[in-house]
């Protein structure tokens, strides 16, 4: 069967955070192609700097723009209409995808949506009906503008679908939305009625969940605890953390349960799920795991880019570390970039011992990318990104919390030092001119001998695992969702390209359910210095030291990788996940 797709995203054209690596991976997998063979991205517009042909980016062909006066659709007049009838704006077009690596490329349609002005009376009678059908009260959160431009999405997508002529009985479209930003467009679809669309929810994470695992102190090792013991007691969230319809992600999600189908990134986003509510229990909900990319690379190809960022060390530092250990990812608290120092304070003694030298690459920002001409100022005048100051260009808020506790680790440290480098792409021309010339984004990934990534709340984690493929050995916590996704290739056997740290291990086993709750910042942090020193111990055992161990490393990866990439992803779990959507919603018709 050919799937018609529908993504419902706020990454339809932007690569924000994680969304947009999936549809990168998914957009370009030859099996997911060959069956989802078109595919729709329909999101918000958000005004920018683009306009005319620019308005989809540099890959992108714009066919109909009312607010650029362009019209090359056949389909011009039903827009106009849309335009008229729901008081919005739409754009249309193509963007292309494509994968360096095996050539592979699409050129989805893309629907942009000018919600900034709306018929009102058409918005009152929509929220009436999400009311009366889903129980959602808007009038708790239509003063949040990132709840109401969805609200307003939702009827014109529905209308530009129909008019691009897609879904009948016989071959329904999917709507599929990405987190919570797609619901009300999938309610939209829901209310049809008319067996045109099936509908599935891609739990990118859990927002409840992740509300609660970052706001209370003690994190992962107190939250998932207690929602192993609520759930084997029949207790649901609400039970346990209070009333959470306060939050208006929560309002939407819990709203997934009319879909078709629910995919869950994560072995843990499933659970939690389930952990929304009784009536979670019965939902066709199922694992759907992200991607991972799969390149064969050589020994000496892992030379090359390693030495590189050694000879950036070099430039930076003055010598050129035995390892470097990279962290590229989003500066957010549920990265738990503070437990990656923990590490290295152990690491650092064990590697003193032997006189070894070590470089820990942090990659990561809050804010857009600064420009070259301030960058090459900041290193001209203060030895950035060695040396920060707070205020921008430079540190933002957030970044100058975590480089205090760089500075702290660098200033006691004598064999591991930690450069911070807060600026998007990995370039000479965007990080300064220490950096080589020839370095390039992908060497940080294949030249990287550790990549570290124990966050608090992960539901996949694609970030931390992209190293595995180029013989990185990966370090994750228990709750990463690409540790479940590598325990089922492994069959449940470790393997030494990938550590994963488990700060939900409780030393004391007797303690009673009640008390779980009141873990706090203190045991959290008793267990995290105890999980660091071990897996401090495991780098130091697995880290390699020869050719022949470079190449053992690669080769595991890689096999590793072609069972985790985004062809193996949609062949064994997303295109059976769109044929149960379809199947499921006959047999409620029949019922």
């Amino acid at each position: 069967m050919s799937y018609t797709v529908a993504h419902v995203t706020h990454e339809a054209i932007q690569k924000i955070g994680g969304i947009g690596a999936v549809l990168q991976g998914m957009l370009t997998s030859k099996k997911y192609l060959e069956q989802a063979s078109r595919n729709i991205l329909i999101g918000p517009f958000w005004p920018g700097d683009q306009t005319g042909d620019q308005r989809l980016g540099p890959q992108g062909e714009v066919l109909y723009s009312s607010m650029d006066s362009l019209s090359r659709s056949p389909l011009a007049s039903h827009f106009r209409e849309i335009e008229q009838n729901f008081g919005v704006g739409v754009i249309y077009g193509r963007r292309k995808f494509v994968d360096k690596e095996t050539g592979s490329v699409s050129t989805p349609e893309v629907l942009l949506i000018d919600v900034s002005r709306y018929n009102m009376n058409r918005l009152g009678e929509f929220k009436y009906r999400i009311w009366k059908t889903f129980g959602i009260d808007s009038g708790k959160y239509e003063h949040i503008w990132d709840y109401e431009q969805y609200m307003r999405l939702a009827q014109p997508a529905i209308a530009c679908l129909y008019a691009l002529g897609i879904g009948n009985q016989l071959e329904p479209a999917i709507v599929l939305s990405h987190e919570y930003m797609g619901m009300p467009t999938v309610m939209a679809a829901i209310m049809e009625g008319n067996g045109r669309f099936r509908t599935i929810f891609h739990a990118h994470e859990c927002a409840t969940m992740r509300r609660l695992v970052e706001g209370k102190p003690g994190h992962d090792t107190m939250f998932y605890n207690v929602m192993n013991v609520a759930m084997a007691q029949g207790h649901y969230v609400d039970d346990v953390f209070g009333d959470q319809s306060d939050y208006y992600k929560h309002a939407l999600i819990r709203s997934a349960r009319f879909c078709d189908n629910i995919f869950a990134v994560g072995d843990k986003t499933l659970q939690e799920i389930r952990f929304l509510g009784p009536e979670f229990a019965s939902v066709d909900a199922q694992l759907a795991y992200n991607g991972v990319p799969c390149w064969k690379i050589s020994v000496d190809e892992k030379m090359r880019s390693r030495n590189l960022l050694r000879k950036y060390a070099q430039n930076l530092l003055g010598f050129q570390p035995d390892y470097v250990f990279t962290h590229v990812t989003r500066l957010v608290p549920s990265k738990g970039m503070w437990r990656d120092l923990r590490v290295l304070e152990h690491l650092e003694t064990l590697l003193r011992q032997r006189n070894e030298t070590a470089i820990l690459f942090t990659l990561s920002t809050e804010v857009p990318a600064r420009r070259p001409d301030d960058i090459l100022n900041m290193e001209k005048y203060y030895r950035w990104p060695v040396v920060h100051r707070e205020g921008l260009p430079d540190l933002s808020n957030g970044e100058t919390l975590y480089y205090q506790g760089v500075q702290e680790f660098n200033a006691r440290s004598r064999n591991i030092k930690v450069v911070f480098v807060n600026q998007f792409g990995w370039q000479q021309q965007l990080c300064g001119q220490r950096m080589p010339a020839e370095m390039e984004f992908m060497d940080i990934r294949k030249g990287s001998d550790v990549e570290f990534g124990q966050s608090i709340y992960e539901p996949f984690g694609i970030a931390q695992v992209e190293p595995i493929s180029f013989g990185g050995i990966c370090v994750f916590s228990n709750v990463c969702g690409c540790a479940g996704f590598v325990d089922k290739i492994t069959n449940g056997q470790p393997t030494p390209n990938v550590i994963v740290a488990d700060y939900t291990d409780l030393p004391d086993k007797s303690i009673r359910p009640e008390q779980l709750m009141n873990i706090g910042q203190i045991q959290r942090v008793q267990i995290e210095e105890t999980v660091a020193g071990k897996i401090a111990q495991e780098i130091d055992q697995r880290l390699a030291r020869t050719p022949a161990e470079f190449d053992a490393f690669i080769h595991r990866g890689y096999e590793l990788a072609k069972h985790m990439s985004w062809d193996a992803v949609a062949e064994n779990y997303l295109l059976p996940g769109f044929s149960r959507a379809v199947k499921a919603n006959r047999l409620q018709q029949i019922a």
